[in-house]
């Protein structure tokens, strides 16, 4: 019979490495020449007090208590920004009973943001055709006229100059 198998599995070390074995062991190791010197240690444990403190036993036995403020135990919600607010606003104005499903939601939403970046690619294209550093309505127009077909750039330009005039009104007032 050859040697006694134990069932924890370790990396092999690089210097100064620390290994967690799947018995939860900390084997530290520090490489001198050729021979490995371990220590095996236990992990630490969590030990929860309340539900705003949480005790942490180090190896050595020592209690260390961490307080932790009801703002930080719920987290922030990452933002994520989509066109979905203003997609279904012009729904309801062409179909006051129809809804979308939340597919068809981010169909619409990839839709939105793929018109908009070839939109600005354009525009901005056009803005260094000219030798020009401001971007106005009227790169953005000629973009439209570039990049939809036939009558949908006839009615998106026609939006756009309603837009336009629009901001002028409330500007000057």
């Amino acid at each position: 019979m050859g040697p006694k198998k134990t069932n924890t599995k370790t990396k092999t070390p690089k210097n100064n490495d620390i290994i967690i074995k799947e018995d939860n062991t900390i084997q530290p190791t520090i490489n001198k020449s050729h021979e490995t010197i371990k220590e095996i240690t236990p992990a630490p444990q969590k030990k929860i007090i309340s539900s705003k403190e949480i005790t942490l036993l180090t190896p050595k036995g020592n209690e260390k208590t961490i307080k932790i403020s009801k703002e930080k135990s719920r987290g922030k919600r990452m933002r994520h920004e989509s066109f979905g607010v203003y997609i279904y606003k012009v729904l309801k104005q062409v179909h006051k009973d129809i809804g979308i499903s939340k597919r068809s939601m981010k169909i619409m939403n990839s839709f939105m943001n793929d018109i908009y970046e070839r939109l600005a690619s354009e525009s901005s294209n056009l803005v260094r055709y000219n030798k020009k550093h401001t971007l106005s309505a009227r790169e953005i127009q000629s973009a439209v006229k570039l990049i939809l077909p036939g009558e949908l750039a006839k009615h998106a330009i026609i939006e756009g100059a309603k837009a336009v005039n629009k901001i002028a009104s409330t500007q000057k007032n």
